[in-house]
């Protein structure tokens, strides 16, 4: 595997969590880069083809060319890469994925609309890329859904990593009414510890840092990606497809953490709705929209 940022980032922890499991089942060995600079990636590709690695993982939203061209040097190699681009027939060894939470992202919003007391959300995410911008979009719509009056404040802070910067934007929202954080990034959490207000999580659990904090997450189980395309590679039967929607709740790829602290908090007619939603969207009666578009504040 290859990762441009550390292995503790939210997006790629959830990669590297499921590609330690594998490897603790016996179903592959794994040696991974992380921090991983975007002028380098295209070199350790071609160093871990070159050692006879099997199955390439990544994220290659700032390096796609650099991905895609080691990819067609390497017709034996798999290549299973976070994209937002879809694939490409003309590679047929280059397979993407990306983490389609909007489900459980919209479930985190029904829950922030029914805890905001000032009817004004902040939401700091890295870029306003299509991965990012449908969690928002849903998690809008969830909020809306509960409360249909809610503002928001929606910043982007040009980094995949960059706590500091995310927290302070966050304090700006805090200054600008918001009294529920949208924690796409790491660092917005932090901010909403500090000023005494609630914060949505995403991608991982970390209520257990902010106990009195984190109401409601989104988590992404990668473990169905990662095993559909093992047992591709394991049936000879790899190719160019989409692995996006091995992230939808249908397929175990997402949920709602445990509500944890907060059990018993979140209103009791609320937490019925959240539950009933869930059902619906695992047996397909209930469609979350999956909105690429780049959220604005309102």
């Amino acid at each position: 595997a290859v990762y441009t940022v550390p292995v503790e980032q939210q997006w790629v922890s959830r990669i590297h969590k499921a590609a330690l499991a594998a490897k603790e089942r016996g179903d592959i060995e794994y040696t991974f880069s992380e921090k991983v600079a975007n002028t380098d990636y295209e070199r350790v590709m071609r160093e871990y083809c070159e050692a006879g690695h099997q199955l390439i993982v990544g994220e290659a939203f700032a390096v796609e060319d650099a991905a895609r061209a080691v990819a067609k040097d390497y017709p034996d190699r798999a290549f299973l890469i976070g994209s937002s681009f879809k694939p490409d027939a003309a590679a047929p060894n280059f397979a993407v994925f990306d983490n389609y939470i909007q489900d459980a992202s919209y479930l985190t919003g029904l829950i922030a609309g029914a805890m905001t007391q000032k009817n004004n959300i902040g939401m700091v995410g890295g870029y306003p890329i299509p991965e990012v911008n449908r969690l928002m979009n849903a998690f809008m719509a969830g909020v809306k859904e509960s409360k249909p009056d809610v503002k928001f404040q929606v910043a982007f802070i040009g980094s995949w990593f960059d706590p500091p910067k995310a927290k302070e934007t966050a304090f700006a929202q805090v200054d600008a009414g918001a009294d529920i954080l949208y924690a796409e990034r790491f660092g917005v959490s932090d901010a909403a510890k500090e000023r005494k207000i609630l914060a949505i999580g995403n991608v991982i659990d970390t209520q257990a840092d902010y106990p009195e904090t984190v109401v409601a997450s989104a988590l992404w189980h990668f473990e169905p990606t990662l095993d559909a395309a093992i047992k591709a590679i394991k049936d000879k039967a790899f190719k160019a497809d989409d692995y996006g929607q091995y992230s939808f709740m249908k397929h175990g790829g997402c949920s709602l953490a445990p509500l944890g602290t907060f059990e018993g908090k979140v209103p009791a007619d609320v937490m019925t709705k959240v539950k009933a939603r869930e059902g619906e969207i695992k047996s397909g009666a209930f469609t979350v929209a999956v909105d690429d578009s780049e959220p604005k504040s309102s």
